[in-house]
């Protein structure tokens, strides 16, 4: 676990902050650890000589060596123990005390000044504002919650300290076990990203959970992420849905890409798999790290109830998982072992006067299939059949075949027996069929994270001193956007624009517009007005002779519409035929957790109706880029559906790219809409442009 191993593994731990008082955090930490922590409690407190019969010591510089101290002082003196703490040569700390960026400004500012503690000393602290940390494997609780942890494999990790002791409670009831468990606090020094690297680096560790309220650099959590999902499964509850991320947004990105797509995108990308609920988050835990990985997604269903092996079927399809197609010789197999009322296609229906050896006998059938990858053993209780006899076979049955077999054991009381001997097998069981398929289904999607290849991003050979200069406008102007002005932004990026230029009087409009082969299309220049069709802002199809009398209106109406808008003049830009072409967006928000959100769609007036987006945090790969844009709900249209002449896909995956590069390159682009980007059989063109700019970033 690298630079965390004396955070998990310590030999000595300081209780900083100890007392023996009634009621207290301090007196809890040192009582739990007093009672399973197989090295050595010193509890520091300069106004005791001995705490509940361990020697006290007045400071931990006065104390044995210690390799974790847990700081559970009033806050006001906090900064002033860590720096003591780092001045005794401890490299690791836990901050359990409240008191910090959670109460606001001052508290914020403590938070502050603790970090640059922890800079100065090199101190990998967790917390503040924290229940503490777990780890079973030296059986050390130093927490003060109520219960202690039972070993096992996975790593749990929770912003919310109540929600540890609550799935505590839960958890040692069902029997599950933890390798180790850290309440997050406020994140001011180690924060979910460092958990999951050092956890990916511990070959005892099966599975790493979580519960979060959200992600400090999810730029680094997904680097990390993607390299430890390789081996190690990642699942997290995400809260805190909001839309604050797209509040005050300018753009249609803006707009519709808000905070939760952020996490979304992000997560997918970091190999995560995101459970909806604390159920799943648990059932998802169970199987990954219990059960072999499937090699494919076929499944079998092997039932001596009906009802519940429809409901088997029914939740397979809607999962990732398929319902296996048996070979002929295995129908053959089962129909000559299997009463003549019984099914012998998927799911198999061993009927309800089923023995434990018909079970076995179906079962074996079915796992010597080849198509079969994984299975689902669902049953009701009967006079006939011992529940603890089926689970021995579906224990044995799986380690022979090494197939991931889930039980689904349906009843009360009597499954508890059978339940003791599934789980020292390490096989989860579940009462409801719909969450032994939700179990299986997880297995299934680490197997893809798993087997997927990651592309580097793409890049290309772009003009970005030309974009610089052009970015650089944005410092003349009162406000912090740029329109279609600025099309050459994109063309220094390799994003094809149409010929065109912005003038700012009625002659030079004529002289513009007669360089141009045929008619022209004109558009009002203004920051400040961000929607131009709907005020009569745009004019379509103008010819030589109606430029002067066009240009004049399209003023009118933009200083009546809105009379203290900044007006830069009027773009006057070829005439695109749109015949046989989808009009799509491309644009980009940057999520304060995330950073540069891209998105693609429908693009036009559908953008904001019909909300046809696909999303990816940048920099995105070509793969990334292709997805995004055969992932739309529209992409048949793209295809060529119904007649139509497909556009040039890997144009518009190309663009996608060079936007992706554009806005990693320049942090100083906040919003941008490339609306609409037109997608044609001979390639793209992007007819529109709105960028918000933040200058301090240039």
């Amino acid at each position: 676990m690298g630079r965390l191993t004396e955070l998990f593994t310590p030999k000595t731990v300081a209780v900083v902050g100890a007392t023996d008082r009634e009621g207290s955090v301090g007196r809890a930490i040192l009582e739990n650890l007093q009672e399973s922590f197989v090295g050595e409690v010193v509890p520091v407190n300069p106004n005791r000589e001995r705490l509940l019969g361990i020697e006290c010591y007045p400071s931990v510089e006065s104390a044995p060596p210690v390799d974790l101290a847990i700081v559970v002082v009033p806050t006001g003196i906090v900064v002033d123990v860590l720096r003591d703490i780092g001045e005794a040569g401890v490299s690791h700390a836990v901050v359990v005390t409240a008191g910090f960026s959670e109460v606001g400004s001052e508290g914020a500012a403590r938070e502050r000044e603790l970090r640059e503690v922890a800079a100065e000393y090199d101190l990998e602290v967790v917390g503040p504002n924290c229940l503490g940390v777990m780890s079973t494997p030296v059986g050390m609780n130093a927490t003060f919650g109520p219960d202690d942890a039972i070993e096992g494999s996975i790593a749990f990790m929770s912003q919310s300290g109540a929600f540890i002791t609550a799935v505590l409670d839960w958890a040692n009831a069902q029997e599950i076990g933890f390798r180790h468990v850290i309440s997050l606090g406020n994140k001011a020094v180690l924060d979910e990203t460092d958990f999951v690297e050092a956890w990916g680096e511990d070959p005892d560790t099966d599975v790493v959970i979580g519960y979060l309220e959200g992600i400090d650099d999810g730029g680094a959590f997904i680097e990390t992420a993607r390299e430890v999902t390789a081996e190690t499964p990642i699942v997290l509850v995400k809260s805190g849905r909001t839309d604050a991320g797209a509040q005050a947004a300018s753009s249609h990105t803006g707009a519709i890409a808000g905070s939760e797509r952020a996490y979304e995108a992000g997560l997918e990308q970091a190999g995560v798999i995101r459970a909806r609920s604390v159920q799943e988050l648990f059932d998802y835990a169970r199987a990954l790290s219990g059960l072999p990985v499937p090699e494919g997604d076929g499944v079998a269903v092997v039932t001596n109830a009906g009802g519940p092996g429809v409901l088997t079927t029914d939740a397979i399809g809607d999962s990732t998982l398929s319902m296996a197609s048996f070979e002929d010789r295995t129908i053959d197999a089962l129909g000559e072992t299997l009463p003549d009322e019984a099914n012998v296609y998927n799911p198999v229906d061993v009927i309800g006067d089923a023995s434990v050896d018909r079970f076995a006998s179906a079962l074996e059938v079915v796992l010597e299939d080849p198509g079969v990858d994984a299975a689902v053993v669902v049953s009701a209780p009967t006079a006939v059949l011992s529940y603890e006899e089926l689970a021995e076979t579906i224990v044995d049955a799986g380690e022979r075949h090494g197939t991931p077999i889930v039980p689904c054991l349906m009843g009360g009381e009597r499954v508890d027996a059978p339940e003791g001997l599934l789980r020292e097998a390490g096989v989860p069981n579940y009462f409801d069929p719909a969450r032994a398929v939700s179990g299986l289904d997880a297995l299934e999607r680490f197997r893809s994270i798993r087997n997927r290849e990651l592309e580097e991003p793409t890049t290309f050979d772009v003009d970005r001193e030309r974009a610089r200069e052009i970015l650089e406008r944005v410092r003349e102007r009162d406000g912090t956007q740029l329109g279609v002005e600025s099309m050459e932004l994109l063309s220094a990026y390799g994003i094809p624009i149409p010929e065109g230029e912005v003038v700012d009087d009625p002659e030079e409009a004529v002289e513009a517009a007669t360089s141009i082969d045929g008619d022209v299309v004109m558009k009002i220049v203004s920051p400040d007005i961000a929607h131009k069709m709907d005020i009569g802002g745009v004019k379509i199809g103008v010819p030589d002779g109606e430029v002067y009398d066009a240009y004049e209106d399209l003023v009118s109406r933009a200083r009546t519409y809105q009379p203290d808008a900044q007006l830069l003049g009027v773009q006057i830009q070829e005439q695109v035929d749109l015949e046989g072409s989808t009009e799509t967006i491309v644009g980009m928000n940057r999520d304060p957790q995330f950073g540069p959100l891209l998105l693609f769609g429908l693009g036009g007036i559908f953008v904001e109706v019909l909300k046809d987006t696909s999303v990816r945090v940048a920099p995105v790969s070509e793969e990334e880029a292709r997805e995004m844009v055969e992932g739309i709900q529209a992409a048949p249209l793209l295809r060529g559906a119904r007649g139509r002449e497909p556009a040039d896909l890997d144009a518009a995956v190309e663009a996608v790219a060079r936007l992706s590069q554009l806005v990693t390159d320049f942090p100083a682009i906040v919003e941008l809409d490339v609306n609409p980007l037109i997608a044609g059989p001979d390639g793209v063109l992007a007819l529109d442009l709105v960028v918000t700019v933040d200058t301090e970033q240039l």
